[in-house]
């Protein structure tokens, strides 16, 4: 059997977090742990069935959680404005923003509601719509904004002259692009919020290789049956070996979220980082170009319409 992990989480009374993907698998793993620390929850959801089921899950666990359930589709910038200006509204700080939603390797190019292709619209572009959107609250929350990532991102690059895949589509390819633009984009949300005096904490996690609902079986992206590989990785998994767990795989970027730590990325610290206890890691290649990460920043404002206050980036740390 797997040996169990855990990161200790302060109490986090009096805290609001926003936890995406956290109707089921590694998010809610995470939502969950918040929600037992004490943390309000903010549950932005696609599929409201889904997330009844995940509250109730939660509130299971942790008698007297305060769960607050949103329609949220990522691959929807309007429904990202609506989401956020309710939110916005409603006026109260967030402190935690774990963006962890995600989908993996259509089969075919895909395309979200405002064209966009589909991995690099949800994985990236909405998870950012959603942060600029929701700049004030979290600067009045001083909040710690966790980006997830992936091992996927280790190797790769962005496509910069057809990041939306319109010519020659690759799942695996464009599914590494967003995952790498999203790490870009929250590394350099952490300088600009230096240079800008924004009061956000930014870093990254990546959650190892676990079995989980992004390598299942998904009609609606085209996957007609799981991913290749699934059937091994469970196998490993179940046995503790190499392999996280999905509740393990959750644990970087609970780690992430509530340590002071100034670490800018965490994930599993066992063989080849794909499972065991959270640990600091060192920076992908493609994740360490700071001039790749404000022209992905510019292309990612010019794509969404969505503008942060302007800073000196030459001069963030």
């Amino acid at each position: 059997m797997p040996s169990r992990t855990d990161v200790p989480v302060p109490d986090l009374t009096g805290r609001r977090a926003v936890v995406t993907g956290g109707s089921d698998g590694i998010g809610l793993g995470i939502a969950e742990r918040l929600a037992r620390a004490g943390a309000e929850l903010v549950l932005p959801v696609r599929n409201r069935a889904k997330g009844e089921k995940a509250a109730a899950q939660i509130r299971g666990a942790a008698p007297g959680a305060v769960v607050e359930l949103h329609d949220l589709d990522l691959s929807s910038l309007a429904s990202v404005a609506a989401f956020a200006q309710a939110q916005v509204a409603d006026g109260r700080p967030l402190h935690l923003l774990v963006g962890n939603a995600g989908v993996m390797t259509p089969p075919d190019r895909q395309t979200t509601a405002d064209g966009f292709e589909l991995q690099l619209g949800t994985n990236h572009l909405g998870h950012v719509a959603l942060v600029g959107r929701l700049l004030p609250l979290l600067r009045a929350g001083r909040a710690r904004v966790t980006s997830q990532i992936s091992v996927a991102a280790a190797r790769g690059t962005v496509n910069w002259d057809d990041p939306s895949w319109e010519r020659s589509y690759d799942g695996m390819k464009a599914y590494r692009q967003s995952k790498i633009a999203f790490g870009l984009f929250g590394l350099e949300l952490a300088r600009r919020s230096a240079a800008g005096g924004w009061g956000i904490t930014s870093n990254l996690s990546h959650p190892g290789v676990a079995p989980t609902s992004l390598l299942a079986q998904r009609p609606e992206l085209g996957r007609d049956k799981p991913a290749g590989g699934l059937r091994l990785i469970r196998a490993l998994s179940s046995r503790g070996i190499l392999l996280g767990t999905p509740t393990s795989a959750g644990l970087p970027a609970l780690l992430a979220a509530t340590t002071t730590d100034d670490t800018p990325f965490f994930g599993p610290g066992g063989l080849g980082h794909l499972g065991g206890a959270p640990a600091p890691q060192e920076l992908y290649k493609p994740l360490r170009s700071e001039a790749d990460a404000r022209r992905l920043w510019e292309l990612s404002e010019r794509l969404t319409g969505v503008t942060f206050p302007q800073v000196d980036a030459a001069a963030t740390p």
